[in-house]
This record gives structure tokens, C-alpha cells and sequence, in this order.
């Protein structure tokens, strides 16, 4: 089962995919998927009627796809979270996860342009696990409590620009990771129980059909549960809230390639969870 949000920008409705690719409008039993939905149950209530085969049949050619999750309260990401990607990046690999903020309105859906923004010389694609929170985390006894406050996971990619990341930064990563459209989301959103092994996902980014990235998760840090764990023991993590989990190695900050330019187009897939496209324009 995949859960999804089509339409116009502002407009989206939600929307159910079971295994064989039919899409299902879900608008009778929720207005979208948000995190009131995931926080009551939606994914299973979404399960069941999609088992009620009462659910009329949607026809998704020439839609819009929009982020899967309707504008999350917290998009929390984590920093250099593959020794690989640490390295090119010139640091140690972390010893506790590294935590940073992009703003909520940075997502976007899977195939929207990215706007390379203002004065930008170095903008930069990074795929991601994003985790997506479906029941309040607050001071969770173990990692194995994590497992019930995931609702699921989804493609994502952690636009950066690199100089107003660093060079301009005042100390903080935020100037280059929340311009718009920073944080295309999607296509779907898969729920927990229907991933296996969320460390066992290949992940992959291409730019102009060129690979850039081609990694598996097992190759974190930090894992799933253990990030959702000790985020747990410092902020209230809610329903809806997107963790971008970090990105493995073969970004332009590693000098191997050239920074995005308008006009060029990335592609990010992880396994089971679908791929995204989106191409390069000014703002």
C-alpha cells in the first residue's frame, strides 16, 4: 500500500495505490494526509478501506503529485549521518547524531522544479530516508519503542547550498538548507509495516542520467530507530513531523562534480519507495 496527495499546489487530495498500482481517492475518509490523520490511525483506517473495495478508482495520468505529507510541522534532518559522506565532506564521522532544521514550507512534491535561489553558486542534491511520524515520540525508554510512532518512509531529497550552508552560514547550517523548494518530498509515502528492513534500502541520485550517489542504508550511522530515539529525548517529535535521515557520499561538495546550473535535471530513487525527478530552474 502506497499513500499519496495529487492536485494542484494548495489543493491536493489524498489518495491510496495498492500493490498492483491502482489509485483509490481516500477524500471519504480523510481531507489529506497530515498529521492528524497518521496521528488517529490513518494508515490502518486508509489499510481498511482499501480492503472495503468501496473506494472509487482514481486515474493518476497528467496529475500532480504533491509531497505525501500535507505541510509536516518539523522537517528535522540529520547531518553527515554516512562515514563516507562525513569524509568527503572533510569531517570525523559523528560520534552523536548532528541535528538541523529546514523550514516546513522547503517541501515540496517529487517532480516540482527546484528554484536554484539568489547569488547561488553551489546548490547541491542529496538523496535521503525520509522517516515521517505517524504517533508523538516524547522520552522514549529504548529504540525499539521507536518502531510504533513511525507511520513511514519516503523518498527525499535534502536540497543544500553549499557556500550559504558554510561560508555564509554565521555559524549555522540553516541559510542553505531552507531556500524554496529545498526539500522535494515523495512520490509516496510507504507505511513502516510494509519496509522490511529500513536499513537494508539501496538509495541512488543521478544528475543529467549521470550517476551521482549509489549507497544502501545500511551504511548509516545512525540507524532508524536510534535517531527517533534520541531526538525523542530532547524535542517532542508529532504526528506528520519529517526526519531527512542524511545522505551517503557522491554530492558536489565533494569537488568530483560540478554544482546544479538551471536546466539540469536530478532523478533519486530508493528501493520499494519510488523515485522523484525534478529539474533546475532560477528563482
Amino acid at each position: 500500500m502506497r499513500l499519496m496527495r495529487i492536485g494542484a499546489a494548495g489543493a491536493e487530495r489524498p489518495v491510496v495505490c495498492d500493490d498492483d498500482g491502482n489509485a483509490y481517492d481516500l477524500s471519504s475518509i480523510t481531507t489529506d494526509i497530515d498529521g492528524a490523520f497518521l496521528g488517529a490511525d490513518g494508515v490502518e483506517r486508509a489499510r481498511a478501506a482499501l480492503a472495503g473495495g468501496a473506494l472509487p478508482r482514481v486515474d493518476l495520468a497528467g496529475q500532480r503529485i504533491g509531497a505525501p505529507v500535507a505541510r509536516p510541522g518539523a522537517v528535522i534532518c540529520i547531518g553527515q549521518n554516512y562515514a563516507a559522506h562525513a569524509a568527503e565532506s572533510g569531517s570525523e564521522p559523528p560520534t552523536v547524531p548532528i541535528i538541523f532544521f529546514k523550514t516546513p514550507n522547503t517541501v515540496v512534491g517529487p517532480y516540482d522544479d527546484v528554484r536554484i535561489p539568489r547569488g547561488s553558486s553551489k546548490t547541491d542534491w542529496e538523496v535521503e530516508l525520509a522517516v515521517v511520524i505517524g504517533r508523538t515520540a516524547r522520552y522514549l525508554d529504548s529504540h525499539a519503542d521507536a518502531d510504533a510512532c513511525i507511520a513511514g518512509y519516503a523518498v527525499s531529497n535534502d536540497v543544500s547550498e553549499r557556500d550559504f550552508q558554510m561560508a555564509q552560514s554565521g555559524g549555522q547550517w540553516s541559510k542553505g538548507k531552507c531556500c524554496e523548494t529545498f526539500n522535494p518530498l515523495g512520490p509516496w509515502l510507504v507505511p513502516a509495516a510494509d519496509v522490511a528492513d529500513p536499513q537494508a534500502l539501496d538509495l541512488s541520485s543521478r544528475v543529467n542520467g549521470e550517476q551521482r550517489q549509489n549507497s544502501n542504508t545500511k551504511d548509516m550511522i545512525f540507524g532508524v530507530r536510534e535517531l527517533v530515539w534520541h531526538l525523542s529525548q530532547y524535542l517532542v517529535l508529532e504526528p506528520g513531523d519529517v526526519i531527512n535521515t542524511g545522505t551517503p557520499q557522491g554530492v558536489a561538495l565533494s569537488g568530483r562534480f560540478p554544482y546544479l546550473a538551471a536546466g539540469d535535471v536530478m532523478e533519486l530513487e530508493i528501493s520499494g519507495l519510488g523515485r522523484q525527478r525534478q529539474r533546475l530552474v532560477n528563482a
